[in-house]
């Protein structure tokens, strides 16, 4: 590899490949194809970090790396300092037409660069540090009264959130409790007014009348609450938060009543995000082109569907990365075999005959394996990667690695079952199971 990886590193990016799930982190290391749109992300991700706020469409088949792409972004998105949240849009768990579910799903995957997720906890006690850092750097308040510093805080705090408490008035009397519980030590407050800030449900009400608060945050406080979250993840150090909403396409199947609320909501986020309600906001939905053009899609909704449309008649080599949408190409056999490459040489840079590994899973067989896999799948490339990748971790180079004798070309014959396979790669696959010779 030409950037040097830590040992954990590569191990944590192996054993996720080999279960067949994307990886939490490294994903710079397996981008192919993405540096199209490399440049318009980076600018548009500064600009946010700036104070402003951005939106894009990711489209794209199943199987295509949307899930790739958002974590990808949410890789560079921390490597800067932002703040990242993945939510995964679901007609039970978190319905986009209920926006304080996805708020709260938004605070359980907040992610740093310093904390995984839930970061949502160390980030609160980030910006009171802050504010408390702030307070003493400006010389007229000693630091050896307690008194009079915790004063201080309420009266920066008070001015940091004069413009969220004008929108979202709980946000702000929830986190002066919180401030105010620490301060007196009272933990198990402190806990309920954070989860309280959090948007989860059955907070202690005794939690909630100390801070001054009650009830729970609804479809429309929700909006109020992120607009004070991206005020607390500036003062904590973060400028900016990348929100990824994955998976949209599901409002194709709730019901009509709960997917015409939904679109609305959609629609209302792009509105605030163009109004500048979210400085340092950059959003991101992911769907697939039924979702953006068929009849049960965006078109229900038209002010949604003119804000979103984009011309996919060109020639794909000409996309337009600023455009409202971005679609995603996915693979062909060379990027498969490019990817494919990448593996292997990660994988060799910790084995103990590294020259073996390139030699045995040379870029030849690799082209088979890819060709050998895609055929497994109905011959689309497009949706073969993850299990491309899979079978190569866990059935080959693993095997090279541990067994001096194996080759396979000779010994591994490739077998893909209707258990391992996703929805959509079950589709794409013969009913029956596959075995291939390669």
């Amino acid at each position: 590899m030409s950037t040097p990886v830590s040992p954990a590193r590569r191990r944590t990016i192996l054993a996720a490949l080999r279960r067949g799930t994307v990886p939490d982190s490294g994903l710079d290391l397996l981008a192919v194809g993405l540096e199209r749109l490399e440049p318009t992300v980076d600018i548009e991700l500064a600009a946010c970090r700036g104070g402003a706020a951005s939106f894009t469409a990711v489209r794209g088949e199943y199987g295509s790396g949307k899930t790739f792409v958002s974590r990808w972004l949410g890789e560079r998105a921390k490597a800067s300092g932002m703040a990242f949240a993945e939510v995964q849009i679901s007609e039970t768990e978190t319905p986009l037409h209920r926006l304080e579910t996805v708020y709260r799903r938004l605070c359980e995957r907040l992610g740093t660069a310093s904390d995984t997720p839930s970061a949502f906890r160390p980030v609160l006690d980030s910006w009171l540090y802050a504010l408390e850092e702030d307070v003493l750097a400006d010389g007229t308040v000693p630091a050896d009264d307690p008194d009079e510093l915790g004063r201080a805080v309420d009266a920066l705090l008070e001015r940091r959130l004069a413009q969220v408490g004008r929108t979202a008035p709980g946000y702000a009397a929830g986190l002066r409790g919180y401030r105010r519980a620490l301060a007196e030590g009272e933990i198990e407050t402190a806990d309920g007014v954070a989860a309280w800030l959090a948007g989860q449900p059955h907070v202690a009400a005794s939690a909630k009348r100390a801070a001054g608060v009650r009830g729970d945050i609804d479809h429309f406080l929700a909006l109020g609450f992120l607009q004070g979250l991206l005020t607390v993840l500036r003062d904590a150090g973060h400028p900016g938060l990348v929100l990824v909403l994955d998976e949209v396409e599901t409002l194709q199947r709730v019901r009509s009543d709960a997917r015409s609320k939904a679109l609305n909501a959609l629609r209302q986020l792009l509105d605030e995000v163009d109004g500048g309600r979210f400085p340092g906001l950059y959003l991101v939905i992911t769907g697939t082109p039924a979702f953006y053009d068929g009849r049960q899609g965006i078109a229900l909704l038209p002010p949604l569907a003119q804000r979103l449309h984009t011309d996919f008649s060109t020639d794909p080599r000409f996309d337009n990365p600023r455009a409202p949408q971005v679609r995603l190409l996915g693979f062909d056999l060379e990027r498969l075999v490019d990817v494919g490459g990448r593996v292997r040489d990660l994988f060799a840079d910790g084995a103990t005959d590294p020259d073996r590994i390139r030699r045995v899973v040379d870029d030849d067989y690799l082209r088979v394996l890819g060709g050998a896999v895609a055929g497994g799948l109905g011959g689309k490339v497009g949706v073969a990667p993850r299990v491309f990748l899979r079978k190569l971790v866990g059935d080959v180079l693993d095997r090279v690695e541990q067994f001096a004798d194996f080759d396979p070309r000779r010994d591994y014959a490739l077998t893909i079952t209707d258990g391992e396979l996703t929805g959509s790669e079950r589709e794409a696959a013969s009913p029956d199971d596959i075995d291939l010779e390669v």
